[in-house]
C-alpha cells in the first residue's frame, strides 16, 4: 500500500478518463512518476489534489458522523463509506472517509500544486514522454471563468519551459473540465477547454471500480 493508499484516487482519475474520453485512455497503468502511463511511454499523467486551507476544518471525518440521523436513502452511501475508508463521489463529496483524510488535509491550493507540478515536470522528475498531462482533484467548485484563469496561469508558468504539461484535467465530482494547455493566449483570453458532466450514477461506478480494481 502507497502512502495515504493514493492509488484509489490513481484508479478513480484512470477510470473517469477512460469511461468520459474513451479508448484512447484504456491502457493507461498506474505506476509512479508520473501516476498514470502508457506503456508505449506517448503519454504519462501526474495525479494530485488541490484544496482551499480555508476548507480543511469543513472536512468531514466519518467517526463524527456517529451521533448523526442518516436519511435512510442514504444510509447504504454512508456504510460503503465507512467500511471502505473513502468518501470521493458520494454523497456529493460531503464527507471524506478516514483512509483518505490525510490526503485532502495535506492537499496544497490550486496555484501553488501547479506551480509545484509544472516546476517538476520541467526538471525531469517525471521521465521521458512524448507527452504529458496534469489531473488534478479539486475538492472545491470551480466556476467556469476559474477553470479559464487556471488554464492561463499554467500556460504562462510553463510558457518559455522545454518540458510542459500539454493538457490539464480538472476534475470535480460531478463535473471534469479537460483543458488543452498547448492552445492558450493569455492576451486574448483565448482558452480551449471541454467539460464534461458525471452524472451521480458515474459517480458511484467510478467509486465502486476504484475500490475492487
Amino acid at each position: 500500500m502507497r502512502k495515504f493508499d493514493t492509488c484509489f484516487f490513481e484508479r478513480y482519475a484512470q477510470i473517469t478518463l477512460e469511461t468520459v474520453l474513451g479508448e484512447e485512455y484504456s491502457d493507461l497503468v498506474n505506476e509512479d512518476r508520473p501516476d498514470l502511463q502508457k506503456p508505449d511511454r506517448s503519454l504519462g499523467i501526474e495525479v494530485t489534489r488541490a484544496m482551499e486551507p480555508k476548507k480543511e476544518e469543513a472536512l468531514n471525518m466519518l467517526r463524527e458522523m456517529a451521533g448523526l440521523d442518516v436519511l435512510e436513502k442514504d444510509r447504504d452511501e454512508i456504510g460503503k463509506i465507512i467500511t471502505s475508508g473513502y468518501g470521493y463521489g458520494l454523497q456529493d463529496g460531503k464527507y471524506v472517509g478516514h483512509l483518505e483524510y490525510e490526503y485532502w488535509s495535506l492537499a496544497l491550493p490550486l496555484r501553488r500544486i501547479i506551480e509545484s507540478k509544472i516546476r517538476k515536470v520541467a526538471s525531469g522528475f517525471y521521465g521521458e514522454f512524448e507527452e504529458f498531462g496534469l489531473y488534478i482533484f479539486c475538492k472545491d467548485s470551480l466556476t467556469e471563468e476559474e477553470v479559464t484563469m487556471t488554464m492561463e496561469y499554467a500556460s504562462e508558468l510553463q510558457r518559455h519551459l522545454d518540458v510542459k504539461y500539454s493538457k490539464m484535467y480538472l476534475s470535480l465530482i460531478n463535473r471534469l473540465y479537460v483543458c488543452d494547455l498547448s492552445d492558450v493566449d493569455r492576451t486574448e483570453h483565448n482558452t480551449n477547454y471541454t467539460s464534461f458532466d458525471i452524472s451521480e450514477r458515474m459517480c458511484k461506478e467510478f467509486f465502486l471500480k476504484a475500490l475492487t480494481d
